[in-house]
């Protein structure tokens, strides 16, 4: 592989390994089990037949689990040990897959995997932060909603991947440019979220300590 289909796939790897990990390897295996791509050797266990196997069964469970509300953000939370460092995995092994060595070392290899971990990362928590938000709502449409589209994207951005790279590449650096800039943001809100009802009144609206001062004062003490 070039370098740039091997930077593809070890980006790919990570970002989708942050979504859904299970629907990644069963994807990537089966586009190199079917001869639509050529994984390194690294990675060739992806296409083997027990593997793609139990990804299916691992995606088939995640996509239950996965729109119900509560049991997804729990899902979640127990994959953060997961999914990041799958992602930092397969992108190791992507880099791997360099026919002139040249990022192939042990630098190489070290870098793309801090750098999965990283794509990875930012990936997981800005799927894991949006499912927390739609869990403050009652109703469960917006749960499952999310989990379509997320199933969808994963879809067409390893699609892209191969087909379209430079549309795929725009598409990942608008992707983690937004979870940068959102996760902050995220992370405050559901800190209020989760405040007593009290203590969020308490900061919206706090206690005047100065006693309002009328301009023509009457009872008693008013003074002529």
């Amino acid at each position: 592989m070039g370098i740039l289909e091997t930077i593809l796939l070890a980006l790919g790897a990570a970002w989708g390994s942050g979504i859904n990990l299970y629907g990644t390897a069963l994807i990537l295996g089966g586009l190199d089990h079917f001869g639509l791509i050529s994984l390194p050797v690294a990675l060739e266990v992806l296409s083997d037949p027990t593997v793609l196997g139990l990804a299916l069964t691992l995606y088939l469970i995640e996509f239950v689990a996965d729109k119900v509300p509560g049991l997804d953000s729990l899902w979640d939370i127990v994959h953060t040990f997961i999914r990041i460092p799958a992602g930092a995995l397969l992108a190791a092994g992507a880099i791997q897959g360099l026919d002139d060595g040249s990022l192939g070392g042990a630098l190489g290899i070290g870098s793309a995997f801090f750098g999965g971990a990283l794509v990875a990362s930012l990936s997981h928590f800005l799927k894991a932060g949006t499912r927390a938000f739609a869990n403050m709502s009652p109703e469960p449409f917006s749960n499952w909603g999310l989990s379509m589209l997320e199933d969808i994207a994963l879809v067409i951005g390893l699609v892209l991947m191969v087909m379209l790279p430079v549309v795929f590449l725009v598409i990942i650096a608008m992707t983690l440019a937004s979870a940068i800039f959102l996760l902050p943001r995220m992370w405050k809100g559901l800190i209020w979220l989760l405040k007593p009802s009290g203590e969020k009144n308490k900061l919206a609206a706090p206690e005047d300590k100065m006693k309002p001062v009328s301009l023509f004062p009457t009872g008693p003490d008013a003074s002529l």
